[in-house]
């Protein structure tokens, strides 16, 4: 998924508490499948950093030696303006795109 052309908030913002339990009719369970859900999204954003920044790496045998890579430094700087998982998880379940199902209830 493409999460860098996200509509998601940088910043912090209010979200109405019906809108969020509308789905589920529950807040508990909204919560948590937006928790679930920004867990999978943070670790395919961790995936694709570390997929990036290796390949600018630079694998010395000295420890003592720091190399600054302007490239890395620019592509953790993007990173670090994207929303936060937890805001695109939140979007994505109010456009209604997170697929959820009660395995205790009978399925339609």
């Amino acid at each position: 998924m493409d999460y860098k052309n996200s509509n998601a908030a940088t910043t912090t913002i209010t979200y109405d508490k019906n809108k969020i339990e509308a789905p589920t009719n529950n807040i508990y369970e909204a919560i948590t499948i937006i928790a679930k859900r920004a867990q999978q999204i943070n670790g395919d954003l961790k995936n694709e950093l570390i997929e990036k920044l290796e390949e600018f790496a630079t694998y010395t045998d000295s420890l003592d030696e720091v190399f600054e890579n302007k490239e890395q430094i620019e592509v953790s700087k993007f990173y670090e303006k994207l929303p936060k998982p937890t805001a695109i998880a939140v979007e994505e379940w109010l456009e209604g795109k997170i697929y959820h199902r009660n395995p205790e209830e009978p399925q339609k």
